[in-house]
């Protein structure tokens, strides 16, 4: 179960992440060769997810834990 809810945390914190990203810059990044557009996304992304939403997404996964257990008992 702790796999189902890291993949979870993981894919919710990336995949508006990156949409945002290329919505925003999508146009500006599509200039550049792919190599270096996929530099940039990671360059951007990687450290966002590692300092960032990973830990934010963990702690609301982590109280709504709580408070389903609450609930539950």
């Amino acid at each position: 179960m702790k796999k189902l809810k890291n993949t979870l945390i993981v894919w919710v914190a990336i995949y508006p992440t990156i949409t945002a990203i290329l919505v925003l810059f999508g146009n500006v990044l599509n200039e550049f060769p792919i190599l270096l557009r996929t530099l940039i996304l990671t360059v951007i992304l990687v450290p966002t997810m590692v300092y960032v939403l990973i830990p934010f997404w963990t702690r609301v996964f982590n109280k709504l834990n709580v408070i389903k257990k609450n609930v539950i008992h």
